[in-house]
């Protein structure tokens, strides 16, 4: 648990000082050059033990303060143009290194969900809350082996939990680590599924 949290301090800091502190200025500015509202998205969604915390992310679709929760489709019309590529290429994600800094977050676990999302499957979905016996990830086994996007079908979210029982069987920092490099390796490529 220890050498875990010594893990997401020192690579939370390393990406903060050293990315973090110019990249947020320069897609800040690109943001609101390009639509209408805040940079940074706010979300609460579901930490370690069920509970509630504000995740951070780049804001990629466009601003609506009183919109419900709808998952992101393709060809979804409210993705800005530059919300297009920060989603495909996992940088609307980098905010929650301030997450991990914050204790909410580590940088490897299984993604938290929405709310809504929670609501949905709590109960439903054999395993889903016991996916939130460790700390939710910035990337998760799931989501670097290719499962992520829109659960708009039952079976993906199965899909998803089972990947996310397996990384809280095998947890270790080097399965972290291997988990970390495929998702840049799929950020560079460009996630398939990321709308």
């Amino acid at each position: 648990m220890l050498k875990k949290r010594a893990f997401d301090v020192t690579v939370a800091t390393l990406v903060t000082s050293t990315v973090l502190i110019w990249l947020i200025p320069l897609l800040g500015l690109l943001i609101k050059m390009t639509s209408k509202g805040p940079v940074i998205f706010v979300q609460m969604r579901s930490g370690r033990n069920g509970r509630v915390f504000k995740c951070l992310k780049f804001r990629t679709m466009s601003y609506s303060p009183s919109a419900e929760f709808r998952q992101a489709t393709s060809n979804d019309m409210r993705v800005t143009r530059i919300g297009r590529f920060l989603r495909k290429t996992n940088l609307d994600e980098l905010p929650q290194f301030l997450n991990v800094l914050a204790g909410h977050m580590s940088v490897v676990g299984p993604r938290p969900h929405p709310l809504p999302l929670d609501e949905q499957y709590w109960v439903s979905l054999p395993g889903y809350k016991e996916r939130y016996q460790v700390k939710p990830g910035i990337t998760g086994l799931a989501q670097s082996r290719g499962a992520r996007g829109e659960t708009d079908e039952f079976y993906k979210m199965v899909h998803r939990v089972r990947y996310d029982h397996l990384y809280i069987r095998r947890k270790s920092l080097r399965l972290d680590t291997q988990i970390c490099l495929w998702t840049v390796q799929a950020a560079l490529k460009g996630n398939k599924g990321a709308w």
